[in-house]
């Protein structure tokens, strides 16, 4: 059953989204060759605790730790350790809050200094398709809608999308109905309506969509072991349209002067 929010809910999920996006938006600044991927899980549990929030992760299911640091091959659910960052190489960071009983949960992947082209453009296409799919979240539009929009962004660039995981719906829980596919057939699905709230989150990789699951039981990597990306936000269709809850400060002027400057 899709729980739908109020306006009042959603200014609370809004508050652990915008704890989500600063703590993102410090770790992505932290990204150097060299770091352990445990020092940045370390340093995103004690941020959340910091301001009064739970990090989301741990203990769920059995996760071991906070944050999921997914590293070139890896899609999603990496687990922090000693690891090291090397030149060369994307990391995805998965990460979610819960403040005052409403979960936040976004993700971003970045480059670990000088990349390669084909990284590059595989991190923008995956941010890229996110767009797209948002554009299709709108009051009367099928759930599908969004997830074919993503997969059509996707493959346009040549890519694929991971269809293993897919994005959710989030509120008082971390994951609610509905499940949302990153592919599939525009016009199914549920009607879109206002106090919808989805954590949509694109993977897609440069090779094979099959994917296989480490020893580890978490770490989801290609099959191919071709790189791999993953951009997510939550968001709420609301009176006034769709709103990206887990933008931080920055993110939401740069969209501003973007509009300010194309009108």
């Amino acid at each position: 059953m899709i729980i739908y929010k109020s306006d009042a809910e959603i200014e609370m999920m809004k508050k652990s989204s915008q704890i989500v996006a600063r703590i993102l938006s410090e770790l992505k600044e932290m990204i150097r060759p060299g770091l352990e991927t445990r020092e940045l899980d370390s340093y995103a549990e004690t941020r959340a605790r910091e301001l009064s929030a739970v990090p989301a992760f741990k203990g769920y299911r059995g996760y071991p730790a906070s944050l999921c640091v997914s590293i070139n091959e890896e899609i999603v659910h990496g687990i922090p350790s000693g690891r090291r960052l090397q030149e060369g190489d994307i990391v995805s960071l998965d990460f979610g809050v819960v403040y005052e009983g409403f979960y936040g949960d976004a993700a971003l992947t970045v480059p670990v200094g000088q990349v390669s082209e084909l990284a590059l453009r595989l991190i923008a296409v995956a941010e890229k398709s996110f767009y797209r799919g948002l554009e299709e979240l709108k009051e009367g539009n099928r759930l599908s809608d969004v997830s074919a929009a993503i997969q059509q962004e996707v493959e346009k660039a040549g890519f694929s999308v991971i269809r293993a995981f897919v994005g959710h719906g989030i509120g008082r829980s971390l994951h609610e109905e509905p499940q949302l596919p990153n592919f599939g057939l525009p016009g199914h699905g549920p009607r879109l309506k206002r106090g919808l709230t989805l954590a949509i989150e694109p993977m897609i990789a440069a090779g094979h969509w099959e994917v296989e699951v480490l020893d580890d039981g978490w770490t989801a990597i290609t099959r191919d072991r071709s790189l791999a990306a993953h951009f997510e936000h939550t968001v709420a269709l609301t009176g006034n349209g769709v709103e990206i809850l887990s933008l931080d400060s920055l993110e939401v002027e740069g969209l501003k002067a973007g509009r300010t400057a194309n009108a």
